[in-house]
């Protein structure tokens, strides 16, 4: 298609969307997640609907199996979509790093994100070859700005993501020491249950807790 979106109606009464599955973007996401899981659990889990639709979605397996054959220390399997929401609600431990398409990872990240207490306490990083983006994966929040009672913690360990995707791909042993410290110290200031913004149950201000968590990230970068 040379312009335009992939959606059309070709009457009134009916809209029609198309889905852009490629091999090359797949194979990326797979490679992405697999090297992800070897300083995890070593487990890869791909989710998608092949048995509704069997050339996008069959693409998008084959292409994931494809890779993750190429790394025989990875446990892979497979999740129906829908299977995925079930067991994700019910028993989440049972997953580790997730490899999914991006309309049905849009809505499970969202999911995922409920059982550990919302939207403020997800970050993300949009990572390329060469380029990444970190940002918190609930955007703005205008009704309560100038408040100070934002939980930082999403903006803070997409940061994180960010120093340690630099120090992975830079081969710098500093920088991922500075994002292991980082996720010491928000891990750290959660566990006291000292300095917590309301969202965690706290009477503290973002800027109370954002401090908090530097104070202690920059101690343990000291012992590191």
């Amino acid at each position: 298609m040379f312009k335009g979106w992939g959606e059309m109606m070709p009457s009134p009464d009916m809209a029609i969307s198309i889905r852009l599955i490629t091999r090359q973007n797949t194979e990326r996401l797979a490679r992405v997640g697999c090297d992800l899981a070897m300083g995890r659990r070593r487990h890869v889990t791909a989710v998608h609907k092949d048995t509704v639709s069997p050339m996008t979605c069959g693409l998008f397996a084959e292409a994931c199996r494809d890779v993750a054959s190429d790394y025989p220390d990875i446990t892979f399997d497979e999740v129906m979509v829908d299977t995925f929401a079930l067991k994700a609600v019910m028993e989440p431990q049972q997953f580790d790093v997730v490899v999914i398409s991006n309309m049905f990872g849009d809505i499970m990240s969202d999911l995922v994100a409920g059982l550990v207490g919302g939207l403020g306490l997800a970050p993300a990083l949009q990572q390329g070859d060469k380029y990444a983006m970190a940002q918190a994966a609930h955007g703005s929040a205008p009704d309560i700005a100038g408040k100070g009672i934002a939980d930082p913690y999403a903006e803070v360990m997409s940061m994180q993501m960010l120093l340690a995707w630099l120090g992975r791909t830079r081969e710098d042993a500093a920088v991922e020491r500075a994002a292991d410290a980082m996720e010491r110290a928000v891990q750290a200031v959660i566990a006291e249950k000292k300095v917590l913004t309301p969202d965690l149950g706290g009477t503290a201000s973002t800027h109370e807790m954002g401090a908090a968590i530097a104070e202690k990230a920059g101690a343990m970068a000291g012992d590191g």
